[in-house]
């Protein structure tokens, strides 16, 4: 895996690109890759676009995977008017109405369909429940309207949380969790799996340890290491997530600093690791998906 540290969030997508190469992508059968953040606060520690950057990071690598595959991918630039609801109530906290979303991807569907692309494979960076929600019902909406052959591109423990079928047609589904109580609790999309049959103690679902991790890999220079070497671990079981999960006040009285999980103990290493497989499983389902729909 590539160790270069990027910042830029259009690094390696189609804004990057000429018209005449796109035209020339998108007449050879290439795919398209899109990942859909936020801007919201991350602690004290992480930068308010972590839902943007960590994503993007983890498309860079699925596309060099897939080409090294034979499969020609471009990357979208990212969405980050996103919806924000547990962390509604904290500064540069963004959101917008799920509708206002909906339509954008809609009109955005189109003009994919318009230049020749044919499939989309969309991604989360946030794990809000009503943001997935409103993805997947993008893409419900895209699919309606140009035909497309578009679809979510996610874990089993995500897709149980929001009670999307696993058989639906409009989701590509790979390996990642095994589906368990843990897992299903979790909020990070595709959050580092070693040993699914010892999950941690506690749960790490914000600005905690992965986070933390996979921004140490992309964006090291966007982390204030001080800081964050300096925080506690929240030590929050499933009560106390049900809790933060009803957001906005509730959530920041859970959370005063914004994080829930472990800082402290991110690593570079963890990082890598988890970059790495979770474009690897990305790469994996859509490869399968392709193959099984040429």
């Amino acid at each position: 895996m590539s160790q270069e540290r990027v910042v830029n969030v259009f690094s390696d997508t189609i804004a990057e690109m000429t018209w005449f190469e796109v035209d020339q992508a998108a007449k050879d059968g290439a795919i398209l890759l899109w990942s859909f953040g936020v801007i919201e606060q991350h602690g004290p520690h992480l930068p308010c676009g972590t839902d943007v950057y960590i994503p993007q990071a983890r498309l860079r690598e699925t596309k060099k995977i897939l080409a090294e595959r034979g499969i020609q991918a471009l990357i979208v630039p990212p969405y980050y008017w996103g919806i924000n609801v547990v962390s509604g109530a904290f500064p540069a906290s963004y959101k917008v109405r799920p509708e206002i979303m909906v339509e954008l991807m809609s009109d955005l569907f189109d003009s994919f369909k318009g230049d020749g692309f044919g499939r989309v494979f969309c991604f989360s960076g946030h794990g809000d429940r009503l943001h997935n929600l409103t993805i997947f019902e993008g893409i419900k909406r895209g699919v309606d309207r140009t035909g497309m052959d578009i679809s979510f591109v996610s874990d089993t423990a995500l897709l149980l949380r929001l009670g999307i079928p696993l058989n639906d047609p409009k989701v590509t589904v790979h390996k990642a969790g095994s589906g368990k109580l843990f897992g299903a609790l979790t909020s990070s999309p595709s959050a580092f799996d070693e040993d699914e049959d010892a999950p941690p103690k506690f749960i790490d679902v914000h600005a905690g340890q992965w986070e933390t991790s996979m921004m140490l890999c992309s964006c090291p220079d966007l982390v204030h290491d001080e800081v964050r070497r300096g925080l506690l671990s929240t030590d929050f079981g499933p009560e106390d997530l049900d809790e933060w999960r009803k957001g906005f006040e509730h959530a920041r009285a859970k959370t005063p600093q914004g994080y829930l999980g472990d800082p402290a103990a991110a690593s570079l290493e963890e990082g890598r690791r988890s970059l790495r497989l979770s474009a690897e499983r990305a790469a994996d389902a859509i490869e399968e998906r392709v193959k099984q729909r040429s």
